[in-house]
């Protein structure tokens, strides 16, 4: 009888097994596709769409960050959406409206905690990884009691999140640790500060300035240094250029002891010594770059392009410091994205309506996704880096 009955209990596990594969999310990401509100699930692995996911809002200007496990992830609209996405089941677990207009948000360092910037009302909202309930409200006021629009926003160590306030100016850094007593430090950082990176070891934030030539430099290990401006006269200022897509900022932009900044409505990426914070070198490039991206292994990196030139993407080479190939993926390229150990990219090409998988060493195309206005990729390997 025991027998039996093991017997039957193992059969049923086996059928349970078979109606429910077990997988990791290593391999898995999401490509936002913001005409209709919707993601997919894909496997960088296989390369494939899993899944789409319907009914996530406003997803013109959106971004994603992963819990800790990799399970799931957090899309970020420009509604002021907020959506738990369980990469697993293929589903929403939970959605929130928390702002009439945000753009991106952060996870801290102990997954805990869910943060997300805001336009409408300027600010920072903090929320609860688990159950998306709200922890922690920082607006972000300046002058006589106005707010501001928040950019730039990173996690960084010691359960911090930075950002920049763009109409005052300024850097704050947030330890929500204990959330309801955090600490709030601000500093002074120039004029119209529009987006922001940390370097990958968490030490250094820096922000881009609009209003002004150069940036803003915050050493997190000796914030009682203030900020420190860098790159001071680097050609924003020589003459009045139209600027037809802001372009952004990350710490994926570090290749090694150099970042690669797209400069602000110049044809150039500029090569910086992370050791001191010195230029080194401009790339002449094909046209505004809006994003510069480091392959995993620091050898490539990866550019694309406002109006009128986004239809190319740009690969350097970091040791040469030279165009090494232009690509042609499709017009409207939005984003790009490495798989964690670099030997693809993923290319979104909005007005095609497709996504590009590029084997890096090649630099050919080796598989093609249908999406609709895909934009935003993002890979799950994100969740281990800070910044990301």
């Amino acid at each position: 009888m025991c027998i039996r009955v093991c017997l039957l209990a193992l059969l049923l596990a086996l059928v349970g097994c078979a109606g429910t594969p077990v997988r990791g999310t290593g391999d898995l990401g999401v490509v936002i596709e913001r005409d209709i509100g919707r993601v997919q699930v894909v496997d960088t692995s296989t390369r494939k769409s899993l899944a789409t996911i319907s009914g996530l809002g406003d997803l013109s200007h959106a971004s994603v960050v992963f819990s800790r496990d990799g399970r799931n992830a957090y899309v970020f609209g420009r509604d002021g959406g907020l959506t738990k996405v369980d990469l697993l089941k293929r589903a929403i677990d939970t959605r929130i409206l928390q702002a009439g207009n945000s753009i991106g948000g952060a996870i801290s360092q102990d997954g805990r905690y869910v943060a997300a910037q805001n336009y409408t009302p300027g600010g920072v909202k903090v929320f609860d990884a688990g159950t998306l309930k709200l922890v922690l409200d920082i607006p972000a006021s300046y002058g006589d009691g106005q707010l501001s629009k928040v950019v730039g926003l990173v996690d960084a160590p010691g359960n911090k999140f930075v950002f920049s306030l763009f109409d005052a100016g300024e850097i704050w850094v947030a330890d929500v640790s204990d959330p309801l007593a955090p600490v709030i430090q601000k500093f002074s950082a120039g004029k119209q500060p529009y987006d922001g990176l940390i370097t990958p070891d968490g030490r250094y934030y820096i922000a881009g300035l609009f209003g002004e030539d150069g940036l803003a430099l915050l050493d997190l290990w000796h914030p009682e240094q203030g900020v420190r401006r860098i790159l001071g006269g680097y050609g924003r200022g020589e003459e009045k250029l139209p600027v037809y897509k802001m372009p952004h900022l990350r710490g994926w932009a570090v290749a090694g002891t150099r970042a690669y900044l797209p400069a602000i409505g110049r044809h150039e990426v500029l090569v910086v010594d992370t050791q001191n914070w010195q230029e080194v070198n401009r790339i002449p490039v094909a046209g505004q770059p809006v994003f510069a991206i480091a392959r995993p292994d620091g050898r490539q990196v990866w550019v694309n392009f406002a109006l009128p030139d986004n239809g190319q993407v740009q690969v350097v080479d970091t040791e040469s410091q030279s165009i090494v190939r232009t690509l042609q993926p499709g017009r409207a390229v939005l984003h790009m994205e490495f798989t964690p150990r670099g030997e693809a990219a993923w290319v979104s090409s909005r007005d095609d309506n497709r996504v590009t998988v590029y084997d890096t060493q090649t630099l050919e195309a080796v598989a093609e996704l249908p999406a609709s206005a895909p934009s935003g990729i993002f890979f799950t390997y994100r969740a281990s880096r800070i910044g990301f």
